[in-house]
């Protein structure tokens, strides 16, 4: 256990409020040194996002970028895995259509993009803790983070093209930097599954142990013992050097839209489940 301070009082009242007013699928926790957990709580679908997850995981986010006590923020889930994506019941039920095509055709970010890219514009470090599973848009979520803390053994992938669609939760800006282009476009092509060892390979993270929130609370130490103005600039301009255009994420919701309707967007369902259906010739040239 470690000691609770005068700051640490106050935090963890806020605490408490926060979590009145979030569901029961997200946890905030006060932790070591000055910084806060995030946790995925929907154990029971391997804390797959739905739609209400994401607005207040968006809310939380813009909550915490105010308070100016905080070290650090870790991300993680509990349960089997970090995050196996977006609840596909969620995304196929016929009422939410009117919201994703919304989502889809505005001119300024989506949800689905802003809930990733909320955590690169806090304006402190935040860590990923990752285990189990961290697939579609919980590696995008995850690739969105400043840090990145995995088991040996968990499962990755950029699973998008499987389901006959491309990522579109600000991969574009969370991927830049990170990943060879090479790499990128092999992973996201292929939507392979991939494990920690690989993925420390890639870059994709930035450390693997068997205990991983052991290692980024050893990181979130050495961050306490720096300025935390210095940190704050730090991050902001690293940052800098890989900002992409609001036009570059617009082609994410872009090509999405097209995808959605094409024929083969189709095939690749059924082809999930009877790897003999062929595909059609491509549409676009």
């Amino acid at each position: 256990m470690f000691s609770i301070t005068k700051n640490q009082t106050s935090l963890t009242a806020r605490i408490h409020k926060v979590n009145q007013q979030l569901p029961s699928e997200i946890q905030l926790e006060i932790a070591e040194f000055d910084s806060v957990i995030v946790w995925l709580n929907r154990q029971e679908k391997r804390n797959a996002l739905n739609f209400h997850m994401i607005d207040k995981l968006i809310w939380l986010a813009k909550v915490l970028n105010h308070w100016t006590d905080i070290r650090a923020v870790v991300i993680s889930g509990k349960g089997k895995s970090f995050c196996t994506g977006m609840d596909t019941s969620e995304l196929n039920n016929t009422k939410n259509l009117t919201k994703v095509a919304w989502e889809l055709l505005k001119p300024t970010q989506s949800k689905f993009q802003q809930v990733c890219l909320a955590w690169r514009k806090l304006a402190v470090p935040v860590i990923a803790v990752i285990h189990g599973h961290c697939v579609g848009a919980g590696l995008q979520l995850a690739l969105a983070t400043d840090m990145r803390f995995s088991t040996p053994d968990c499962q990755f992938s950029i699973m998008e093209t499987k389901w006959g669609l491309v990522p579109d939760m600000g991969l574009t800006q969370s991927g830049l930097g990170i990943l060879r282009v090479d790499i990128l476009k092999e992973l996201t092509m292929t939507a392979r599954l991939f494990d920690g060892t690989q993925a420390l390979h890639y870059g994709i993270v930035t450390n693997i142990a068997d205990e991983p929130m052991t290692e980024a609370k050893k990181l979130l130490a050495e961050i306490a013992e720096r300025s935390p103005d210095a940190v704050f600039a730090t991050k902001r301009l690293i940052n800098q050097m890989y900002h992409q255009s609001h036009y570059q994420l617009y082609q994410e919701k872009f090509w999405q839209i097209k995808l959605l309707l094409t024929k083969n967007r189709v095939l690749a369902i059924q082809k999930a489940k009877d790897n003999s259906i062929k595909f059609l010739n491509r549409q676009f040239r």
